[in-house]
């Protein structure tokens, strides 16, 4: 059989381009002699839609535009895509995959395992599928499958180490019982660092298992925090690969299951991995939305680097301009390094000093703040001068925000934030200063990674795109004299190991102790994520490519004592 494996990247929304990918692909498919062509879940209205599910009208154009596409299909050539259909029930939606052939649907696969967990809601939105379903191709009896119905099938669970979620039933059992040849999983998996290697186990060990050659075709590009990776494959009936199409990228591939297949390597490193994905994520974010360039801050320090290597790497150099805005307590250094980034990277670059404007704050609060009393935190021991407080920190903050939106608003440029997770984690950041924008492009990079990330940047660019002063220096906020992040921080390497234990992991402060980190530095982290939870709530959507990132995947309440 002959298998066209069709990886789009659709919008959210956007029905009629979606549509239209699907029906030139699907002729593309048939010129290339393809029995069957597959697309991802969803494909017609985007994933994830979330609340436009709510809205009939959605629903109702959604499924008019899939009768549509039947219309526009070539003749004889049996195409598999993602789409919803209505159902006599509470939620009235089924998510599914269609078949589509000679203008008309000749099956429906209604996805019976909805996700609840993590970033995913879809018993919010559909209702569960009650039967497997099995459709003739070319001779073959081709087992159809939605995305996490194929997550539940442990198979021999002597080859399986992938995370799966138990269902109380197993549609991949079913298909093989109703004599399914083959398997095919349309998807809309999202991304992280460590998912990629599970689902492709899990997808191996399916085919080893069952006997059955596996075809995975993945939803890829970015909606909204969400990164999908593509990686779309071919397994064999002993689990190996028989085709691999690009990550990262829309492909397509005819995939003859009698001779070999295309197979592209992935990106071997992590770091690597990491900034493709970034990359992609602020791309389809900003194109997604239509913004057709990036403002950002740069301050000379390793996170601005980063933000705007990857914002040059994903929307070209010339949509990208980068705005030093130097206070009193910036360094020489700092400028210079920013300069030299914007040099080597090739974006816009422009100085716009705060200090005039931070003066006239130091005119006007001192006086008036001076009858109220001081919080605790506002007033650190190590700083007992009243201009050093955390007050007038923030002060500048705020003013290089303002300064930037203002930028934003007049150029329709894209404000992207710098913060990462490890800042993000413990509230070293400012609300309505460093924390707001359009797009927090690494707020799920932990600092020790963004160096990592940084390095691969210049390893790729094969010069230093990053100044190598900006990778080896302390990290400094720079918002007071001889500031250090390590003033008010554990050294990065140590507040990271135990936040990926107790944000990613879920562990609790005595796990993480027991495993020989200092007690008093644990809880006073894990008592920082807590109390820090009013400030993400605020922040802009952050891409996320961890485990458990914060954002809807991580669903705190905000006023809550219960912290360990």
């Amino acid at each position: 059989m002959r298998i066209a494996l069709c990886q789009t990247n659709p919008t959210v929304g956007d029905l009629a381009a979606n549509r239209s990918t699907i029906a030139k692909l699907s002729a593309r498919a048939s010129e290339a002699q393809a029995d069957l062509a597959v697309f991802p879940e969803l494909a017609i209205a985007g994933y994830p839609p979330r609340d436009l599910l709510d809205r009939p009208q959605f629903a109702n154009d959604c499924v008019a535009s899939l009768h549509t596409l039947a219309n526009e299909l070539p003749a004889r050539l049996t195409v598999v895509v993602g789409a919803m259909l209505h159902a006599e029930t509470e939620t009235g939606l089924y998510n599914a995959a269609v078949a589509l052939r000679d203008g008309r649907i000749v099956a429906v696969c209604h996805k019976r395992l909805l996700p609840s967990y993590d970033v995913f809601d879809e018993r919010r939105y559909f209702t569960p599928g009650t039967e497997s379903t099995t459709i003739m191709v070319a001779g073959e009896r081709v087992g159809l499958t939605v995305c996490e119905d194929i997550w539940n099938d442990t198979g021999d669970t002597r080859h399986s180490d992938s995370p799966l979620h138990h269902y109380g039933h197993n549609p991949i059992a079913d298909l093989v019982e109703r004599g399914a040849d083959l398997i095919v999983n349309i998807a809309a998996s999202p991304f992280t660092l460590t998912k990629r290697a599970a689902r492709h186990t899990m997808l191996a060990n399916v085919a080893r298992d069952r006997v059955r050659p596996v075809v995975f075709v993945n939803q890829v590009g970015g909606n909204d925090d969400l990164i999908f990776d593509g990686d779309s494959t071919v397994f064999d009936a002993q689990g190996n690969v028989h085709a691999r199409l690009r990550s990262f990228e829309e492909d397509f591939e005819v995939a003859d299951l009698a001779s070999p297949g295309r197979i592209t390597p992935p990106p071997r490193r992590r770091a690597e991995t990491a900034l493709r994905a970034l990359e992609l994520g602020v791309r389809d974010y900003a194109r997604k939305c239509g913004f057709e360039g990036a403002v950002i801050g740069l301050s000379g320090g390793i996170d601005s680097a980063l933000t705007a290597a990857i914002a040059a790497r994903a929307l070209g150099p010339e949509q990208v301009l980068g705005v030093a805005l130097p206070s009193r307590y910036s360094s020489p250094g700092s400028l210079t390094d920013a300069q030299a980034l914007a040099s080597a990277l090739g974006i816009t670059y422009r100085v716009i000093p705060i200090d005039s404007v931070f003066q006239s704050y130091l005119d006007l609060l001192p006086d008036h703040l001076a009858p109220l009393p001081k919080h605790a935190a506002t007033n650190p021991a190590a700083q007992p001068h009243a201009l050093h407080d955390v007050t007038f920190e923030n002060v500048q903050a705020r003013i290089r925000c303002a300064t930037l939106m203002a930028i934003s608003n007049r150029l329709g440029l894209l404000l992207l934030t710098t913060g990462n997770k490890s800042e993000i984690a413990v509230g070293y950041c400012t609300l309505y200063g460093d924390m707001a924008g359009g797009l927090a492009a690494i707020s799920d990079v932990p600092k020790t990674f963004v160096y990592e990330i940084a390095r691969e940047v210049n390893r790729q660019a094969g010069t230093e795109w990053i100044p190598e002063s900006t990778l080896t220096k302390a990290p400094s906020a720079e918002l007071r004299p001889d500031q250090k992040d390590e003033d008010s921080l554990p050294p990065y390497e140590d507040l990271d190991a135990v936040l990926e234990q107790y944000v990613e992991d879920g562990r609790t402060a005595e796990e993480i102790i027991v495993k020989g980190h200092d007690e008093t530095m644990v809880r006073r982290v894990i008592a920082m994520v807590c109390k820090n939870e009013y400030k993400r709530r605020q922040m802009p959507p952050g891409l996320i490519i961890t485990r458990k990132a914060f954002g809807p995947g991580r669903r705190m309440p905000i006023a809550q004592r219960w912290c360990v």
